[in-house]
């Protein structure tokens, strides 16, 4: 599956995007970010806060215990701001 990383989550992990295949747990973005979560130090620290990070399946915005299973693309980004 090809994950996107945004703003200070891509920051943090030191890449854009990853083509990752997936165990066969990960059925919801909350699964997801907990897999992610075991990848490094650098995932621990863009994970840190599961629950702030938007996710978004084949540019769908969906919660967090929404099946991804069928999805192509997911991606992961933190809170947006603005004024």
């Amino acid at each position: 599956m090809k994950i996107l990383y945004f703003a200070w989550v891509r920051e943090r992990i030191g890449k854009p995007e990853e083509d990752i295949e997936l165990p066969g747990d990960v059925k919801t973005p909350a699964d997801l970010l907990a897999f992610l979560r075991t990848r490094g130090p650098e995932y621990e620290s863009a994970f840190a806060e599961p629950d702030v990070i938007r996710v978004a399946a084949d540019q769908t915005h969906v919660e967090h215990d929404v099946p991804i299973t069928d999805a192509r693309e997911i991606a992961l980004f933190p809170p947006m701001t603005g004024g």
